[in-house]
Order: structure tokens, then sequence, then C-alpha cells
């Protein structure tokens, strides 16, 4: 039997729950919606699913009223003009004097210049191809110092544009993914992310051990999350 979704009311929580080959139950609030999700292995019986959504109804309500209070996802056309952000800080797209196709983050600066009649679909390539080079080459200074600060290092990094969380390790493989979305946060952000990916490649679950190794190479995370989470930037 393979992974499994339906939808469902579980403790009179509307969840979606996906029954997979896993060994623990794990419960999210999506960060876009407020939906609940909930991974469980495939035998545990409803009455426990019941039972474990039941036992964390308050944790759910608080992260839901969380959400509603962040910031509203802007979103972007990438036209001259328009405010842009760049690691936490507002930019003014301008046209580019150099007639060339494309998007640049230069001193802190963004230009754009495509024909009159391109396509938006072909600004906003531009812009998130501008984005990626910029995340890169952050994240190959930041994470060599944590690699030597930790002991640990990863088999590869790479980015996508992903909805709902910051990054990813992929455990066995020894790979992280980035989300793009962190190249208009704080620098400090990625940061923490990838300190927070790397230490999942020495414990998996978001347990004492993880928030202490956490405290022990970056103690003002919490401050850090907390700023990633609330800030507005986005692309």
């Amino acid at each position: 039997m393979g992974q499994h979704t339906t939808y469902t009311l579980l403790a009179g929580v509307p969840v979606e729950l996906t029954r997979k080959n896993i060994r623990r139950m794990h419960l999210r609030v999506r960060c876009e919606d407020g939906g609940v999700t909930l991974s469980a292995p495939l035998g545990v019986p409803r009455s426990m699913l019941e039972r474990f959504v039941g036992d964390n109804a308050d944790w759910i309500a608080q992260k839901q009223r969380e959400m509603q209070a962040l910031p509203k996802r802007q979103l972007h056309r990438y036209r001259m003009g328009e405010t842009i952000w760049l690691w936490g800080e507002r930019r003014i797209l301008a046209e580019s004097a150099e007639r060339t196709e494309g998007f640049r983050l230069q001193d802190g600066r963004a230009f754009l210049w495509l024909p009159p009649n391109a396509a938006e679909a072909r600004r906003i390539y531009f812009a998130h191809e501008a984005y990626r080079r910029e995340l890169a080459c952050a994240i190959g200074e930041i994470l060599p110092g944590l690699s030597a600060q930790t002991g640990l290092a990863a088999a590869e990094w790479r980015i996508k544009n992903m909805k709902t969380r910051w990054g990813t390790c992929n455990i066995r493989a020894r790979r992280i993914w980035l989300n793009l979305q962190l190249a208009a946060k704080p620098r400090r952000c990625l940061e923490y992310v990838l300190l927070h990916e790397l230490l999942h490649l020495v414990e998996r679950y978001h347990n004492r051990r993880f928030y202490a190794l956490l405290d022990r190479y970056m103690p003002s995370w919490r401050e850090t999350r907390s700023l990633l989470n609330r800030s507005q930037g986005n692309l």
C-alpha cells in the first residue's frame, strides 16, 4: 500500500490526512492558508489520530492565529517603478540603461529591461533567475562557515520556489533545499534556515536535542525565526 491522502474531520478540525510509510505522526499548519496537515503511519487507527489532533488543538489554534497576523504576500509584476525586496530592504525597480534583455541586481539596486510587448511571465522569469543567482552567492558565502562551526556538511544544496517551507533536508541524500523567497528576507534569516537544515543531518525531529543544538550554535535563533516569518519581503 502506497501513500494515500484524504480530507477529513479529526477532533472537529478539518485535516488533510496523508498515510504513508513513516514511523511517527507529523502535524503541520500551512503558512499560506492556515490549513492543517497530518502525516501518519499506514496502520495507525483513526481513534489514535483523533486523540493526537485533539491533544494538539490549542497548538493548532495558536498557529492559525499567528498565520492570520502575518503580512499578506504581495504579488509582484516586475514593472518599472514597482517596489520589490532584496535582503529585507525595499528597492525600486528601474529601467536598465543597457538595452540588454534581462533583470539585474547590482550594488543593492534592481534594473530590468525588456521589449514593451514582453509577456509578464518573461519578466517574472528573469527576476526570479536574478534572485536565484543572488541567493546562490549568499549560500556559498555562509554555508562553509556554518559547516566549520558545526562539523556538519551537506553533500549538495539546491534552490526552488516553495510555498510552505523555508528549507528542507533530505537526510539520506544529505541534500538541502532552500526557498528562493529567502533572497527577499534579511540575510541573517538565510543563515538561520541553513543552520536549521544542517542540524537535521544529526537530528531528524524537532525535539529537545534539536533545539539544544540551535541554542548552542545560534542563541538568537528564536528572534531570527520571528523576523523570518513576520518580515514583509517576498518575490
